[in-house]
């Protein structure tokens, strides 16, 4: 059997891609579709890592970014009746990406920084 290394640094950016790519999609909308799809991909491969860690880093950072575009479904499904509450729909459609902005782009920055301290170590793992 061979052997693979995967070094504390590939761990810190793996832990740190999830909530960094959340982040930039909710700041740039023009992104989400795009990383709707990457972040399927993403999620599953970075939740089997054999750094558990790393997926410590993953599930909160998904839930919230998951959880804000189901809170966008609904949302959206009602935004006509909505919009004449805030005065229109591009004042509902700001104060919706304002508060989206305020849920997943601080946690996020946390969770960056937070994985930046962490101890990481070098993980050996056999392979096929």
């Amino acid at each position: 059997m061979a052997t693979k290394i995967i070094t504390a640094k590939q761990q810190m950016r793996t832990a740190q891609s999830f909530p960094f790519f959340s982040s930039l999609a909710v700041i740039v909308p023009v992104l989400i579709p795009f990383w709707i799809a990457g972040s399927i991909f993403a999620y599953a491969s970075i939740a089997n890592h054999p750094c558990t860690r790393v997926c410590e880093y993953l599930v909160p950072a998904g839930y919230r970014f998951y959880g804000l575009l189901g809170t966008w479904v609904v949302l959206l499904n009602f935004s006509s009746h909505m919009a004449g509450w805030v005065g229109g729909g591009l004042n509902l459609a700001l104060i919706v990406w304002g508060i989206s902005i305020l849920i997943v782009v601080p946690f996020g920055i946390r969770d960056i920084l937070r994985a930046k301290k962490e101890p990481w170590q070098e993980l050996t793992i056999e392979t096929e």
